[in-house]
């Protein structure tokens, strides 16, 4: 049978309310209206393309069948209650899970928040909601966009929809990550809504293009501001670091309430996709493409200003005034180029020349932002983190082209993660990194993709500089092999675990009934660690009660938005 709205809000402790605000009463009805009535399904915010996993995910129907409720409801229930209580009083020691085992966060549709500042889809979203707190999971993590809060005029910020999606998940117990995205949503893998810089913002970009991203031939990049002119200030006035500043300072004061007990994380955007990386593989209008190198992207004035003072402090100044001319474009192979070859430039004294400055500029960029936002956030309550990109394309090469251009300076000879887990851990940063799900034996062979090792690499480079960390998926995934994945790289060593782990993405798909059974056992996996002594096949027994407490919440949030 079908649930009603006060029914589940009376297990969830959260009754959910209709349009004109009142709890929905009633008898229940029988109609049954599938997930994608609900939800227009945006693709996954993707930051590493696998073209023919996407394929195989767009078959998938994301239309769950009717199923019936089972007699052992209210146990299920109990026995989640039972087990969150147990969870809570463990803690986390360290930032990395003891005890406890990693705890799932999910990612929240790109446009949660529509551009007039509301909630969207409002009826499904709080069914969604209650249906991620019922299958056990920690949390939710949701973009903060930029380019909506103060997207009018500078200093004026818009929370609306913010406050409603906040009290939202406070209310149901789900404790959040909140990202501060300073970047644009569109033009990155997976991409679904375009929410572009703020206006403001683009019109001193149009005033003076150079604050923008630059590449060799001369193309602009709008995803995110420069990081040359981080302290300029090109923003009315304002540098960017002091308009990011402001921006985290007016979300603080704003929800304060809510530091510490609803928002246990911040994470700080420092690029396009929210992650510490130039723009080097850009998908808009068809620039790049899986797997190529991408390209360096240092030629706006403030960048080679920057550029010439370290060539002439270095004692070359001819190094100065251009980034490598050999260095190939986009969508090459690294064997196509002679900078990125087996013997190439980037082994030179002066291939280590620009590739020491251009990430050196990256990690000074990390630095200054981590800074403000440390002293923004003190004694609040809340962790701070940074993503960092999974570029596992030509990573089996010598000079892992694609690293290099993203400002990684990670080579068969030189440990690029080091040097940001080190710069993360003097700020108490979490190192959040992607591609956890992948196996190497699943990428094109022929571009020597090894995400399994570079993930290695990070949990290495991240146990050296003792800076916790923490890991997503970059592709959505339902299957049980990728489940299996995540939960043995979540496995960092015999004592330590992942501190936690956020699931790509609440849509449809998640909720096809087949995918929702996996993720509701994964979930229960992630949570009971390292210390389990029991065998899989009983907890997903056992997850199994959960899935019939969750099934018709969707089913009833689709109900709800037909009235």
């Amino acid at each position: 049978m079908a649930m009603s709205l006060n029914q589940i809000g009376g297990f969830t402790g959260t009754p959910i309310a209709t349009d004109s605000g009142h709890t929905a009463g009633g008898e229940p009805t029988t109609a049954v209206v599938s997930a994608s009535a609900v939800w227009r399904t945006p693709p996954a915010n993707i930051r590493v393309s696998v073209q023919k996993q996407t394929a195989e995910m767009e078959r998938l129907s994301p239309s769950p069948p009717m199923s019936p409720m089972r007699a052992d409801l209210s146990v299920a229930c109990q026995a989640l209650m039972t087990e969150e209580a147990v969870v809570r009083e463990h803690g986390n020691v360290g930032g990395r899970v003891k005890d406890t085992g990693v705890p799932v966060y999910v990612m929240m549709p790109l446009d949660s928040v529509t551009m007039a500042n509301g909630v969207n889809r409002r009826k499904a979203m709080k069914a969604s909601l209650q249906a991620l707190k019922s299958a056990g999971v920690e949390g939710i993590m949701m973009d903060v966009w930029w380019g909506l809060v103060e997207r009018e005029a500078p200093g004026e910020y818009n929370w609306g929809g913010y406050a409603e999606l906040l009290e939202m998940a406070h209310k149901l117990g789900l404790k959040v990550q909140a990202v501060m995205s300073f970047h644009q949503c569109g033009g990155n893998v997976g991409d679904s809504c375009t929410i572009p810089l703020p206006k403001w913002v683009l019109e001193e970009i149009n005033k003076d293009p150079d604050l923008a991203y630059t590449d060799q031939w001369g193309r602009r990049n709008n995803e995110y501001l420069s990081l040359g002119c981080d302290t300029i200030p090109c923003l009315k006035g304002r540098t960017p670091i002091q308009c990011y500043s402001d921006y985290m300072r007016s979300f603080r004061d704003q929800f304060s309430h809510l530091l510490g007990d609803t928002i246990v994380e911040i994470q700080v955007g420092m690029g396009p996709a929210g992650e510490l990386r130039y723009p080097s593989y850009p998908e808009k209008d068809g620039i790049w493409r899986f797997p190529g190198i991408g390209a360096f992207q240092c030629y706006d004035k403030y960048m080679l200003s920057s550029l010439t003072a370290a060539a002439e402090n270095y004692g070359k100044p001819e190094w100065g005034s251009t980034g490598p001319t050999d260095a190939g474009e986009y969508n090459n192979w690294p064997e196509d180029t002679n900078f990125f070859k087996r013997e190439g430039g980037w082994n030179s004294e002066y291939g280590e020349f620009f590739l020491s400055w251009y990430s050196q500029m990256l990690l000074d960029h990390g630095d200054r932002i981590l800074t403000s936002a440390n002293s923004i956030f003190e004694n609040r309550g809340v962790k701070i983190s940074v993503k960092v990109a999974g570029i596992h394309w030509h990573y089996g090469t010598r000079s892992h082209a694609p690293e290099l251009t993203a400002g990684y300076y990670n080579t068969r000879y030189r440990d690029g993660y080091l040097p940001i887990a080190r710069m993360l851990a003097r700020h108490g940063a979490i190192f959040n990194f992607t591609c956890i799900e992948m196996r190497d034996h699943e990428q094109p062979q022929d571009a020597l993709c090894v995400p399994e090792k570079l993930v290695q690499q990070v949990t290495s480079a991240t146990r050296e500089a003792q800076v916790a960390l923490a890991g997503e998926n970059a592709l959505p995934r339902y299957d049980e092999y990728a489940h299996e994945q995540i939960l043995k790289a979540a496995s960092l060593s015999e004592s330590e675990e992942m501190c936690a782990f956020t699931y790509l993405r609440m849509n449809p798909e998640l909720f096809q009934a087949d995918n929702w059974r996996r993720f509701v056992a994964f979930v229960k996996k992630m949570k009971e660690g390292k210390d389990v002594h029991r065998c899989w096949e009983q907890v997903e027994r056992e997850a199994e009660h959960f899935v019939h407490v969750t099934e018709p919440l969707v089913q009833e949030a689709a109900v709800a938005l037909m009235h």
